[in-house]
């Protein structure tokens, strides 16, 4: 998983929202739904340093459909960013970080955060040790969105849209099911967040008395907490994509151009897990997920 200094991440933020300031991104959702969410992960974007490769690696994997924004827009092919769809739904997008001027290679998944007051939740940021990379910018039909990262060092946007949140839903094969925060210190973390989404921490206790942290915001399950357990990541904000057997797919991921961090094992939350990077290096885990014991929206 690509491990990223604070000071390339400022730089790679910056030019991020520049380059998409300049296209007219579309809303998150097909359909304007006036729903707010906040501390839900609404959307996923990849900055790829081989969207071509990446967009094969994904589509071969889970059957994801990519289509750039120009082609939608009358801007042509050539452009900055893609959508994703999963069984034609809108699930993230594509940054082509060719187009950044990036020095260093900045590959990576990167969630967004739904808020309801962009710039009220930039100053918490800051008031509570966090880094506000990029200042709240406005992106056309997508809403607005500034580029943070808490006080250990995790990345992640927050987004206030402009036409509504997509409505939780159950999470299908080839969907996003999770996303875990993977922090050094699991109770300055929890305070954080608690301040900047409302999260209540959930400690719940797995069989042979361990335990696992969930962040709920009024009831609701929207990430997990854990202390970082593979000690070479920096503190992360980590994806999940449900699949049905892990198996077919690590036997892809190297054919692909993919690398494979962490062979399929079984979880104490259920299900089995494995780490995988695809071309551009970006790390996501993909999970077998059957309902329980944590009752999963996306």
């Amino acid at each position: 998983m690509r491990l990223l200094r604070l000071s390339i991440v400022s730089i790679a933020a910056a030019l991020l929202v520049s380059a998409c300031a300049t296209v007219n991104l579309p809303a998150i959702t097909d359909e304007p739904t006036s729903v707010r969410l906040p501390g839900k992960v609404v959307w996923h974007d990849l900055i790829s340093d081989n969207p071509e490769a990446s967009a094969r690696f994904y589509s071969e994997l889970f059957g994801w459909e990519f289509e750039p924004v120009g082609a939608s827009f009358g801007l042509g092919a050539d452009t900055t960013y893609t959508l994703i769809r999963h069984n034609g739904r809108l699930i993230g997008g594509m940054v082509d970080q060719r187009k950044l001027a990036a020095n260093e290679d900045i590959s990576q998944w990167m969630p967004l955060i739904s808020v309801t007051d962009i710039q009220l939740a930039a100053t918490r940021v800051k008031t509570d040790g966090g880094t506000v990379l990029t200042p709240p910018t406005e992106l056309a039909d997508r809403g607005w969105l500034t580029v943070v990262s808490d006080q250990q060092g995790a990345l992640m946007a927050l987004v206030q849209t402009r036409d509504g949140d997509p409505v939780d839903r159950k999470p299908g094969i080839g969907d996003f099911l999770w996303n875990e925060l993977w922090t050094d210190d699991v109770d300055k973390a929890a305070m954080f967040y608690r301040d900047l989404f409302g999260y209540d921490k959930v400690t719940r206790v797995l069989d042979d008395d361990l335990t696992y942290n969930v962040l709920n915001h009024k009831g609701k399950p929207r990430a997990g907490l854990l202390k970082r357990p593979i000690p070479e990541i920096d503190p992360v904000w980590v994806a999940y994509i449900r699949v049905a057997d892990p198996a077919p797919i690590l036997e892809r991921v190297e054919e692909l151009g993919g690398r494979i961090l962490v062979e399929a094992r079984e979880r104490e939350i259920g299900g089995q897990v494995a780490l995988i990077a695809g071309p551009s290096g970006a790390g996501i885990a993909i999970q077998t997920w059957d309902g329980n014991p944590m009752e999963r929206n996306q």
